[in-house]
C-alpha cells in the first residue's frame, strides 16, 4: 500500500474535509496513489485546527457537513487565506453551485463523480493557482506505456481503451509495483462492493496488457493474498 513517505515531498499537499469516513478514506488513498500528499479532516473544526499549523496547496471540501457547513468554512477561509477550494456535494442544482462559487470556491463537483474527473479538476485548479506535481515516468508493462498522470495506456498501435475502474487499478498497481495488494483493499479503493468484482476487472485488464491472459506474467495472482503487478 502506498504510504505518505512514497509520495515526493514537493508534491502538492491537499486537505480532504468530509464527514463520510468511507469516502474520506477512499479519496485519501486515491489521491495518494496519484502522487499527492494528503491530510484529512472529518469536520470543519478539525480542518481549522490543521489549517492553523499546515500550509496546504488545495482543499477538497464537502458542503453538507454537520455543524459548520462547507459553504460557511469556504466563506471564512476566503476571507483569511488564498488556498484554493474544490467543493464536493450531493446537491448539483444550479442555485447550489452558484452559492458555492459566490462564497469563493474555485470549482464545484457534484457527487457521485468519476475519480479521474476529480484529479483533472484538481490539476486544473493547481495549474491556475499554484504548484503542479512533477510528471511521473510512464510505467512499461509488456511493452505498453502506462501514464499515471493522464490515466492512459499506450501500445505501439496507439491508445488502449480503459474503463475508469481499470485506470484506478493500474494507478494503484503502478504506485505499488512489486507489492501484493489484497482483493479487499482493491475493492475498497476502487469503490466496488465485492472482491469478486475485482476478479472480473483483473481478468479484463489482463486481456489488455498480457501477452497470454491465461498465463499472466505481469499482473499475477498471489494465492490467498491478492494481486501483484510486475512491470518490464
Amino acid at each position: 500500500m502506498l504510504t505518505a513517505g512514497q509520495v515526493p515531498e514537493n508534491s502538492p499537499h491537499i486537505l480532504v474535509v468530509d464527514d463520510d469516513t468511507r469516502l474520506r478514506e477512499l479519496l485519501r488513498d486515491y489521491l495518494s496513489a496519484n502522487g499527492f500528499n494528503v491530510t484529512t479532516a472529518q469536520h470543519a473544526g478539525e480542518a481549522r485546527r490543521k489549517l492553523a499549523g499546515i500550509e496546504f496547496d488545495l482543499i477538497v471540501l464537502d458542503v453538507m457537513m454537520p455543524g459548520e457547513s462547507g459553504l460557511d468554512l469556504t466563506e471564512y477561509l476566503k476571507s483569511t487565506s488564498r488556498v484554493p477550494i474544490l467543493l464536493l456535494t450531493a446537491r448539483g442544482e444550479t442555485d447550489d453551485r452558484i452559492a458555492g462559487l459566490e462564497r469563493g470556491a474555485d470549482d464545484y463537483l457534484a457527487k457521485p463523480f468519476e475519480p479521474r474527473e476529480l484529479i483533472l479538476r484538481i490539476e486544473n485548479i493547481l495549474r491556475r493557482t499554484g504548484p503542479t506535481r512533477p510528471e511521473t515516468e510512464p510505467l512499461s508493462i509488456n511493452g505498453h506505456a502506462f501514464n499515471r498522470d493522464r490515466g492512459e495506456l499506450r501500445s505501439s498501435d496507439g491508445v488502449i481503451r480503459l474503463t475508469a475502474g481499470e485506470v484506478t487499478l493500474l494507478t494503484i498497481f503502478a504506485a505499488n509495483a512489486g507489492s501484493t495488494i489484497s482483493r479487499l483493499e482493491l475493492a475498497q479503493r476502487v469503490g466496488v462492493n465485492s472482491e469478486r468484482a475485482i476478479d472480473v476487472q483483473i481478468a479484463r485488464l489482463r486481456r489488455k496488457i498480457e501477452p497470454d491472459p491465461r498465463n499472466p506474467q505481469h499482473l499475477q495472482t498471489v494465492w490467498g493474498e491478492g494481486y501483484v503487478l510486475w512491470p518490464d
